[in-house]
């Protein structure tokens, strides 16, 4: 089998292949098959500051269910052997002693005081590095994109500055300027990018008139914008672009390595398709290096990026020259259709 080795993260990888942050994640029996099938690491579930919150705010609520008892009742306590974040910290820590692949943690916090917090005790646990997951949904009109921004890098600068391991964040594709945002996380030192995060949306019952939680697996194909942004991004910023979203086949796999990415997340993939399905993109990958006599993936990665293909042959495929050659040519886009 050919040499699928990467980097991500300034970690030297056996395969491209992440399983991303979800309940799999979770599941020790599922990352000791992933780690079978040759998964390169894994994320682990992430930790919600909201879930810490509703933790809490559900133990304060059973004890105040004894203020009014006499001290004769004193011991009628809740039992809680875990807080939440407790409990988090544990199985993460588990999940670290029982891999031997990387382990990456995820954190998704709203107060400050709050993500370095969660962020130091995470590298207590002894995980190879941790995954910022940025997003946020804007809910005041008075605050700008650039606050926004400047308060997210001031953030991930605290943050690197505090821990000694490696830092990727894990970004929305909703930027006004993603090139520049990135390249400020750049700047910041994060290790590694994850382009793009694929966000839980709300959905309407109309036969209830109610919202319902919609659980939004991604499809083959959504990863065109990481594609795109890969391609822009390789030979330009020092940290290793991962790219995510309705990535299912070696196929896709080799799409994104070729753009630029180092590695990819699946989820998705997995969830549809079982663990296995880990194995088989490796292969897909390896067979493909084979037909192409390729030895090792540095030696194709980036080889359609944009700054690559603008050295050579001045094209400009990432920006408005496919745009036009697109309009130029639409009677041809029903040959080139992937049904």
């Amino acid at each position: 089998m050919k040499n699928i080795e990467t980097t991500y993260m300034g970690i030297r990888l056996k395969s491209p292949v992440i399983l991303g942050a979800s309940e799999l994640s979770t599941d020790s029996d599922k990352l000791l098959r992933a780690e079978e099938e040759g998964v390169g690491a894994v994320v682990f579930k992430t930790l919600f500051e909201e879930q810490i919150q509703m933790e809490s705010f559900r133990l304060d609520e059973k004890i105040s269910q004894y203020d009014e008892i006499h001290a004769e009742s004193v011991t009628h306590h809740p039992s809680v052997e875990y807080s939440e974040v407790e409990y988090y910290l544990e199985k993460l820590r588990r999940a670290k002693e029982k891999l031997t692949v990387p382990v990456i943690a995820s954190l998704n916090c709203v107060n400050e005081s709050t993500w370095f917090r969660y962020a130091k005790l995470i590298e207590e646990t002894g995980v190879d590095g941790i995954e910022l997951n940025l997003y946020q949904i804007p809910v005041r009109f008075d605050i700008d994109a650039a606050t926004i921004e400047q308060q997210q890098i001031n953030l991930v600068e605290g943050i690197r500055q505090q821990l000694s391991i490696p830092v990727s964040v894990k970004l929305s594709s909703d930027y006004t300027n993603i090139l520049h945002f990135v390249k400020r996380l750049d700047d910041a030192g994060v290790k590694g990018l994850v382009l793009f995060n694929a966000f839980f949306q709300p959905d309407v019952d109309i036969r209830k008139e109610e919202h319902r939680r919609a659980f939004n697996l991604t499809h083959r194909g959504e990863y065109k914008k990481s594609l795109r942004y890969a391609g822009m991004l390789y030979g330009r910023i020092k940290a290793d672009v991962c790219s995510s979203r309705g990535i299912y086949t070696g196929e896709d796999a080799v799409k994104l390595l070729l753009s630029g990415a180092s590695s990819i997340q699946v989820v998705s993939a997995v969830y549809r398709n079982g663990v296995e399905q880990i194995g088989k993109i490796n292969r897909e990958i390896a067979d493909w290096m084979e037909r192409k006599q390729y030895d090792h993936i540095d030696q194709f990665r980036g080889k359609l990026s944009d700054s690559v293909l603008n050295k050579n042959d001045n094209l400009l495929i990432y920006k408005r020259a496919q745009y036009i050659d697109t309009l130029l040519h639409s009677d041809r886009l029903m040959d080139d259709l992937e049904w």
